[in-house]
């Protein structure tokens, strides 16, 4: 079979983890859950030369210097960087990227900043898929539930069609609790994880059909723009042009030979510092001072933090900001963001 493209998303401004992340350094270039940075493991999990090939990268224009210094830093070497010259949502990007490999190349889409505790399962996943990438299939892995989470898309599985491989019965809108749990307890639902495998002609096929100014914008920004070294540089105004949708929106929920991968592999978007409190990694560059302290995420990157008697809490401390906050409510986060960038507007 042939190899593999990784195709790294790493487009996102990253405001869900503030103070830490800001749009100037996203989540994904911080080392929030390791040693490296989110960035840097997820191409780290893609390394394997007989299974991949080098990867595609598509990130924000803005941050071209760290997405090559990065990469440098782990010894990886791309086959090309796009830098987009203005966000579009992730059918665009991946067009950009599908645009740039082989039409036969199996291309493996994946952001930039999900935490992957069980490699070795997802690698799994893959070789699963691939026969049936051969033949065609969209494929989306989807993750096994560990909660009635409100804040995913779900799928529900149906019919197999190949070991490890289900035809994608329908995508589920993120759901209410109530709808949620019965999905849960159906066995048949599982999490949108947003990755996923085909071959670059086939998604590029279904987006001719489906969008096909989208297609064609995507296709004229490439053609027109220009190469410099590892980094290609797409037309702005031809990019542009090209309607702003997701893939799921885009293609996934709309065409017809789509599959899902179901795999359990400690899988976590890191949405929120409470995910990041969940999945128990992260600890703080200065170690804070805790006394009777339970149930609480404090993280600094500066500051020494000294709490004594406190439960359920998330405090973060960056550079001159401090976000305190109760635990559960780090979806929050946004209410601030918004109320800075006004204060900053007026």
């Amino acid at each position: 079979m042939s190899k593999i493209v990784p195709v790294i998303l790493s487009g996102g401004g990253g405001t869900r983890l503030w103070p830490l992340s800001t749009p100037e350094r996203p989540k994904q270039f911080l080392a929030l859950t390791g040693p490296k940075t989110m960035f840097q493991q997820t191409l780290l999990r893609v390394t394997d030369d007989t299974r991949f090939d080098a990867p595609v990268v598509v990130a924000n224009a803005r941050h071209a210097d760290m997405v090559s210094a990065q990469m440098a830093d782990i010894g990886a070497t791309p086959r090309t960087i796009i830098l987009e010259p203005a966000a579009r949502n992730t059918a665009p990007a991946i067009a950009l990227a599908a645009l740039a490999v082989e039409a036969d190349a199996p291309i493996l889409v994946m952001p930039s900043d999900h935490v992957i505790l069980d490699v070795s399962a997802f690698h799994a996943a893959i070789e699963a898929a691939m026969p049936v990438v051969e033949q065609g299939w969209l494929i989306t892995f989807g993750i096994t539930p560990t909660a009635p989470e409100t804040g995913y898309g779900y799928i529900q599985l149906g019919d197999k069609i190949a070991p490890g491989v289900q035809k994608v019965a329908r995508f589920v809108e993120k759901p209410d609790a109530a709808r949620a749990q019965a999905m849960i307890e159906s066995g048949d639902h599982a999490w949108n994880g947003g990755i996923f495998l085909f071959r670059a002609g086939a998604y590029l096929e279904a987006l001719r059909n489906f969008e096909p100014d989208m297609h064609r914008a995507a296709s004229e920004a490439l053609t027109k723009g220009r190469v410099d070294g590892a980094f290609t540089h797409p037309d702005a105004e031809a990019f542009a042009a090209a309607p702003s949708n997701s893939i799921d929106y885009a293609v996934m929920e709309r065409a017809d030979r789509v599959a899902v991968v179901p795999v359990s592999m400690g899988w976590s978007d890191v949405g929120s510092w409470d995910a990041l409190y969940e999945i128990g990694v992260g600890a703080s560059e200065v170690p804070p001072l805790e006394i009777d302290v339970t149930s609480s995420f404090i993280r600094s990157d500066g500051a020494r933090i000294h709490a004594v008697g406190v439960s359920d809490l998330i405090v973060v401390a960056a550079g001159k900001d401090i976000l305190i906050l109760p635990r559960g409510r780090s979806q929050e986060v946004r209410k601030i963001v918004e109320a800075l960038a006004a204060k900053q507007a007026g």
